[in-house]
């Protein structure tokens, strides 16, 4: 629970609404809350720069946490991108060399104030995450430090766009969010009269982004673009790094402490794709007390010990039957000196017939095959959990009738895993584009199976991501899959599962035609990131979650979320509906402003037909005051054959009821070894 804190070291002074110039003209949107006393005694600056829209959207967030940060010394500043809020211009994409130059401008014009020392840090969840880095990585002279949550270093292999080479389906359902956002209309409120020309020229530029990123199937200069895993030899300021083990973006914390020369923590709890102080699942941490400590010693130079202790803190979660959502997960923090960690080794148990064998033992060579029903993924989850509706991954028995299982025998002791499993497979496929999904679960006694981390390899990438060539059918090859990176306690008396599979549908976009599998156990081992410490572990500790008041809301109409699994077994249609609707908001400080928003995502397919495969995003967006009514609904359909892709998408804009703008767009784009 969020402790609200109504007494701050300093008083704050709010501007709601100030333009920011950068170096083309575009006037960028910026709210600022900073200590009264800057006037006549500058502090450091924050940045926190995302696409989100400060004057709604994220709104009540940003009343949590930046005046927070502010009384306690800081000027915070929360930017909407171009094209986004009341900003200037248009958004046509994710991560644009635009995008990142008119944030370094945003630094410039921060450290030239008065009320500010110069000494500049940028903080961010996901996409403002992203910007921080990125922007980090371009080396602007006042950036000292970052602090940056759910992140990638990587975007082609480690977003919601591709894994292991495989398209996931967050592909389309975050170019759904982004169709929706990116043509959203600006408060006339804060912009006046220039409301519709504004809203206009963001229409007229729309699109739906998955359409580009369907013409970059593989990894190219278009993904290795504010990719900083490319030199991390360019991130040069102190990096604070943290997710979430619900997220998806757990991996890139790991990869960030092992490559990056710089000072840098990280921390990595049971969370879903929330801020640390608003983790779901729990426990949440005092994060912002957290941020205090690292501006305090990066920005005014305090000497308060935030670099001692670990470099990696991670919630170690205990054994849990499976649930779409938990309140808590079980568990302690532990500390890693480093990363990788000396307290991990590798422990390598072969692959035997339906077994996972002990290590160093001797098994005899089979060839198992499976061809997976494309209902084998409909328990999977997110690939990026928000907690809402529940989205975490269900009960795995299911799952495991359409896949190929190994098992260990009952756990005499507890092991402890920390790090990313590995499968090495000796693998071959009957046909030139197929995919493997790994799955690790916990098997209680009774045999309900949680999924603790799972892996995905398009079997064509298995070279590498720039280069796929097909699959020669039959011909075996060595492939290894990487597991997503996990802090796990298998219980005594518990199972370690393997499960195998030639599909995972809609967690991911299936291959174009029903595959089978072989596996040849002799030469195929499951390798495990064990964690053992000698002697008694430090307890670690977090205060209290807390943060600001958040501003007054009046819920108008409910909120309703839902995730529903439907099957026909008359026509054999099978569904994954997913329902977000945020319900109507008002908000009283923004002269009654009403906010209304409904997301609905379809992933649909009829047998084992791969063909029929189809996902559908719809989202409603309506802003209103008064005799003022704008309301946006976005439309997108993909569908495949075995050489392409299909995509139809829709926008129509309405002034209160009558339709003022209306465009559709249509698009087929080859598949590319996918």
């Amino acid at each position: 629970m969020l402790r609200e804190v109504d007494s701050l070291p300093e008083d704050i002074v709010v501007d709601e609404h100030v333009w920011i110039t950068v170096s083309d003209g575009t006037r960028l949107a910026a709210k600022i809350w900073r200590p009264v006393v800057s006037d006549r005694e500058p502090v450091p600056g924050l940045l926190e720069y995302i696409p989100y829209r400060k004057r709604d959207l994220t709104a009540i967030r940003d009343s949590i946490h930046h005046p927070y940060l502010a009384g306690h010394g800081y000027a915070c500043v929360r930017v909407d991108m171009r094209g986004t809020g009341e900003s200037e211009g248009v958004l046509t994409d994710e991560y644009l060399e635009q995008e990142q130059r008119d944030a370094e401008d945003v630094l410039d014009w921060l450290a030239r104030q008065p009320w500010c020392t110069g000494e500049l840090g940028m903080f961010g969840i996901s996409w403002g995450a992203f910007a921080a880095l990125q922007v980090a990585a371009r080396k602007p002279p006042n950036l000292k430090a970052i602090a940056i949550s759910s992140f990638t270093d990587d975007r082609y292999a480690d977003d919601f766009h591709y894994m292991g080479g495989c398209m996931l389906s967050d592909n389309l359902a975050e170019s759904g969010t982004m169709f929706a956002y990116s043509t959203l209309p600006p408060d006339p409120a804060l912009v006046g009269e220039r409301w519709k020309d504004m809203w206009r020229e963001r229409v007229d530029a729309a699109g739906p982004w998955v359409d580009t990123w369907l013409h970059h199937q593989r990894r190219d200069a278009y993904w290795t673009h504010a990719s900083v895993n490319e030199n991390y030899a360019d991130v040069r300021c102190p990096v604070l790094a943290t997710s979430g083990w619900a997220d998806g973006y757990s991996n890139a914390v790991a990869r960030l402490l092992a490559h990056v020369d710089v000072p840098r923590k990280g921390l990595i709890g049971p969370w879903s794709h929330k801020y640390p102080h608003l983790g779901e699942p729990g426990p949440a941490i005092g994060y912002l007390q957290e941020l205090v400590r690292w501006w305090d010693h990066w920005l005014k130079g305090v000497d308060n010990g935030v670099m001692d202790g670990p470099m990696l803190v991670t919630w170690m979660q205990d054994s849990v039957p499976p649930s779409t959502s938990y309140h808590r997960r079980p568990g302690r923090w532990v500390g890693e000196p480093e990363w990788p960690s000396p307290n991990v080794r590798p422990v390598a148990l072969p692959l035997a017939r339906h077994r996972l064998a002990e290590p160093g033992e001797t098994v005899p060579g089979e060839d198992l095959t499976v061809q997976s029903p494309l209902s084998v993924g409909q328990f999977a989850g997110k690939w990026a959990s928000y907690n809402a509706p529940p989205d975490l991954p269900y009960d795995q028995r299911e799952e495991d009738g359409g896949s190929l299982v190994f098992e260990t025998e009952p756990l005499t002791e507890d092991v402890e895993v920390l790090g990313a499993p590995r499968v090495t497979l000796d693998i071959a496929a009957d046909r030139p584009v197929a995919m493997v999904a790994v799955r690790l679960s916990d098997v209680l006694p009774d045999g309900r199976a949680t999924r603790v981390t799972y892996g995905l390899l398009n079997l064509t990438h298995r070279d590498g991501h720039e280069h796929p060539q097909p699959v020669v059918p039959g011909e075996r090859c060595r492939v290894d899959v990487d597991f997503n990176v996990v802090a796990q306690r298998f219980a005594a008396g518990h199972r370690i599962r393997l499960s195998v599979s030639s599909s995972y549908w809609p967690l991911a976009w299936p291959p174009p035609e029903p595959t089978t599998l072989s596996v040849r156990t002799s030469s195929s081992e499951l390798v495990l990131p064990v964690r053992e410490v000698a002697g008694e572990e430090p307890v670690i500790e977090f205060g209290q979650p807390e943060g600001a008041k958040p501003i007054s809301t009046t819920q108008l109409r409910p909120s309703r979320h839902s995730w529903t699994v439907s099957r026909d077994l008359v026509q054999y249609e099978s569904a994954l509906d997913i329902v977000k609707d945020a319900g109507t908001i008002a908000f009283p400080d923004h002269d009654e402003l009403e906010v209304s928003r409904c997301a609905h995502e379809r992933y649909s397919w009829v047998a084992d037909d791969f063909e029929t495969v189809r996902g559908v995003t719809e989202w409603t967006m309506a802003f209103a005051r008064g005799d003022w009514e704008a309301t946006t609904v976005t439309r997108q359909e993909l569908t495949c054959t075995r050489t392409e892709f299909h995509l139809h998408a829709r926008l129509d804009a309405y002034e209160g009821t009558k339709r003022v703008m209306s465009r559709n767009w249509e698009s087929t784009i080859p598949r590319d070894c996918v």
